[in-house]
């Protein structure tokens, strides 16, 4: 009888070898995406829309106590 094919064993050990590494560097990958925490959805600015009345005051600085109070009547 004739030898077993060597070259197919090769290539055989070869790929799974890659495909075990594949999948390690995908286990880690998702450890660490998933160690940053939960994903928070984008602000609106990044979808092309004004801001809303609390960010657009967050945005216009810290207003002083005189300015916020309304001059006296009369």
């Amino acid at each position: 009888m004739s030898t077993p094919p060597t070259r197919g064993r090769w290539v055989a050990i070869v790929t799974g070898a890659i495909s075990i590494a594949i999948a390690a560097a995908y286990l880690v990958l998702i450890t660490v995406l998933d160690a940053r925490g939960p994903l928070l959805p984008p602000p609106p600015e990044a979808l092309g829309q004004p801001p809303s009345a609390p960010q657009a005051l967050a945005a216009a600085g810290p207003v002083s106590v005189d300015a916020a109070v309304a001059p006296p009547l009369g």
